[in-house]
């Protein structure tokens, strides 16, 4: 594996190499609540220590609104007008595991049955620089969904900090050896045996279930009362999906602008919410809290792994953090876990 070096300083030199290149660089936040852009390298910060933000980078590359057309009606017909799909290259910088898998995650649905030109776009503009994650507390469990604090799965380049004033570099893709071709005079030749030891003095998340047991277990217990246990406490706020690196269901309405234009938004939606999964008869096949927690939970594990085997789930444990009433989708797999261990 192809690995450089490159200290504190020659890092911002590169972000601001970027920045005049016309790259948007997007990083966490001091506040640690969402990725934002920066302007210049002085606000570049990054540490494999970060707490990982309230929010994902998600809403860069599968935006929370956007316009798919505009139209204008006239007196012989109506004239349809494409968006302008998006030109920005982005990169984002020093981005954990859990968030940096979530392009290629999400990818899958959105190049499915139909090419999404809008969020293909997007991801084909994007650079994703991950890094090591020296990160942990109850809520992480990436080590369970089969990514690490080491894993470089989805990151195009991948930094590990050897002290406070340098880091080495992997180049993960092809895509991230052409990105930093340009810049090779700010890098030194690394050694990757180097950081393969450092790799092995990091502490990793023990594992706390088998995905493929929960899987199985779920695709058998479809109306198992189990699932009763979050969806009766479930407030259906969203939160969980709307944080979530990969959670990627959205509704689609038209919007007037006025008596004879208007315009065709695609914005986030969420399984939680009552009105998701809402006929226009007025029937509901999830009409319950409990049903739509466990489409959430079915979703993950088995629906997604069926169709993608790909598991919805990056072990990041923001929805849990963030949970007002205090649901852990992370205990909920554990437990899930050992109802089917215990054959229940």
């Amino acid at each position: 594996m192809d690995e450089k070096l490159i200290t504190l300083n020659n890092l911002k030199i590169f972000a601001e190499e970027l920045l005049k290149a016309n790259y948007t660089l997007i990083l966490q936040d001091k506040q640690g609540i969402r990725w934002e852009k920066i302007s210049n390298s002085d606000e570049l910060h990054i540490s494999s220590k970060l707490k990982p933000t309230k929010a994902s980078f998600k809403e860069f590359v599968f935006s929370k609104t956007e316009p798919i057309f505009y139209f204008n009606n006239k007196n012989d017909g109506v004239e349809l007008i494409d968006s302008n799909l998006s030109a920005e290259k982005m990169v984002f910088f020093g981005s954990k595991p859990c968030d940096a898998k979530s392009i290629n995650i999400m990818s899958k649905v959105f190049n499915w049955d139909y090419k999404d030109n809008f969020f293909n776009t997007k991801a084909e503009n994007s650079i994703v620089i991950g890094m090591l994650c020296e990160y942990r507390d109850e809520f992480c469990f990436c080590t369970s969904v089969n990514l690490s604090p080491v894993s470089s799965d989805g990151s195009d380049l991948f930094l590990i900090p050897t002290d406070e004033n340098n880091f080495a570099i992997r180049i993960v893709t092809e895509k991230g050896r052409e990105f930093i071709q340009p810049f090779l005079k700010l890098f030194a030749e690394g050694n990757p045996e180097t950081t393969d030891q450092i790799f092995k003095k990091i502490n990793l998340p023990e594992k706390g279930f088998e995905s493929e047991v929960i899987r199985s277990w779920i695709g058998n217990n479809f109306e198992h009362k189990y699932f009763e246990r979050a969806g009766e406490i479930c407030l259906g706020c969203g939160q969980c999906a709307f944080v979530c690196p990969v959670c990627h269901c959205f509704d689609i309405v038209d919007e007037e602008c006025g008596y004879s234009c208007g315009r065709r938004m695609k914005n986030w939606d969420a399984c939680q919410f009552s009105l998701f999964t809402l006929h226009g008869s007025g029937h509901n096949p999830r009409h319950n809290q409990t049903q739509r927690y466990r489409q959430r939970i079915s979703h993950k594990f088995k629906y997604y792994v069926d169709k993608f085997d790909e598991i919805l789930c990056t072990g990041c444990g923001r929805c849990s953090r963030g949970c007002p009433v205090g649901i852990d989708i992370g205990q909920i797999a554990k437990e899930v876990h050992s109802l089917a261990a215990n054959k229940v």
